[in-house]
């Protein structure tokens, strides 16, 4: 059913898309161009899906093909719902005449109105600002990073505590990287902020530690603050989503990954905690592996939080935001703060300065970017270092989290 789905779905959205260009290219020589570069460009996904390798995963290559799709097939897709709704209006109006006049000529076009120019020029611009902001995504924006400050007002924080700054990057995705300039200077651009503490919340790598080698001497550079660097492992770190040869070799991949968030410097908590001291005052960090409603539940917050007290503080890292949405800000245990990422913000939304924001993977998790609070509890989704899937990012730019900690009064 998948592929019917995808060669329907491919063959009415070049089938419009052709009608579209006809329309305002009347020259031969032109059609019969894009209808070659057509072709090259589809047997170009062919290849790539025919060759895709499970063993290796997805990578800068595959992730290339995945983004031609998107770039050249979702404008042609707004092209094909313009001139459906034409087509509609075009039989309903021919339905009308012949109702009206009951009869008609053998020729269609007494039937069919000719095409409008206008739908023509509505679907041709529609086509053309999401083909620019994707095209401007694979080269752009999958590296703009930004950083984002957020106060977060915690009424169980000490007063000791009361302005501390956390540093948060999440997914960083490392096996689709591959521009170490823009990533040195990202790492830059982290090292350029003042933060007490620093967390990474998961997703390392795409499937496999080899992905890791390549950028462990430039993650490895984040500054080392007062309080350490901390780290927990989202849904992608376990392997899930390639092919080993044996579980033994699924399960040393998986040691391996581990083992390269020490090699970064990186304190990986599972499903345990450490205490944090300031003064006579503390706070919990509790980290759980993933735990997440569709991807898998390795994480056990009753376990990372054996020992901590109830009155204390509790920082919680959880890669999935599902995990705060469905058990953290659900339990007796009183958790403060949570910090995750996993969703990247879809990697394309609407992000306004007045505060509005959107982005398809809202319908799907109910905390995706940024600041919630659900029973008094809060969350930080941070939207994400890397990229996976489209390689490029619209509109939701990789993120560098510094939240500040206060005390509410």
């Amino acid at each position: 059913m998948f592929y019917v789905f995808l060669l329907t779905f491919i063959a009415v959205t070049d089938i419009y898309a052709y009608q579209l260009f006809k329309l305002f290219v009347k020259n031969k020589r032109a059609r019969q161009f894009y209808i070659v570069f057509t072709l090259v460009v589809l047997g170009y996904l062919i290849y790539s899906f025919f060759t895709y390798n499970r063993v290796t995963g997805q990578n800068p290559k595959s992730l290339l093909a995945i983004g031609i799709f998107l770039t050249f097939y979702i404008p042609k897709l707004w092209i094909a719902i313009f001139l459906l709704a034409e087509d509609i209006f075009r039989v309903l109006f021919g339905l009308f005449k012949l109702n009206k006049f009951s009869r008609l000529k053998n020729n269609v076009s007494d039937f069919l109105p000719r095409r409008s120019k206008l739908f023509g020029y509505l679907a041709l611009l529609a086509a053309a600002i999401h083909f620019g902001a994707f095209v401007h995504g694979i080269v752009y924006g999958r590296y703009k990073f930004r950083v984002i400050e957020q106060e977060v007002f915690l009424k169980n924080l000490p007063q000791s505590f009361d302005g501390f700054k956390v540093l948060q990057i999440s997914d960083m995705h490392l096996g689709s990287l591959d521009n170490e300039v823009e990533i040195a200077k990202a790492i830059e651009l982290i090292n350029a902020q003042e933060f007490d503490l620093f967390v990474f919340t998961g997703d390392l790598v795409n499937n496999k530690a080899t992905e890791t080698e390549r950028w462990i001497p430039f993650i490895k550079q984040i500054k080392m603050p007062k309080y350490g660097k901390y780290s927990v492992l989202g849904n992608h770190d376990y392997g899930m989503y390639v092919k080993f040869d044996s579980e033994q070799q699924k399960a040393a991949n998986f040691e391996a990954i581990k083992d390269s968030h020490q090699k970064m410097d990186f304190n990986l908590l599972l499903n345990e905690h450490v205490y944090l001291n300031n003064a006579s005052d503390s706070i919990a960090l509790l980290g759980v592996e993933n735990w997440g409603a569709r991807f898998g539940e390795q994480g056990d917050i009753t376990k990372a939080g054996q020992g901590v007290a109830p009155s204390d503080f509790k920082l919680v890292l959880s890669h999935d935001p599902s995990h705060f949405d469905l058990i953290l800000s659900q339990s007796d245990v009183w958790y403060d703060l949570t910090l995750s990422g996993h969703t990247h913000g879809f990697q394309f939304g609407f992000e306004l300065p007045n505060g509005f924001q959107w982005s398809p993977v809202s319908y799907v998790y109910k905390h995706w970017g940024g600041l919630y609070e659900q029973n008094e509890r809060f969350i930080y989704v941070n939207r994400g270092f890397g990229y996976h899937g489209y390689p490029g990012r619209v509109g939701v730019w990789p993120e560098i989290t510094v939240l500040t900690l206060r005390t509410l009064k």
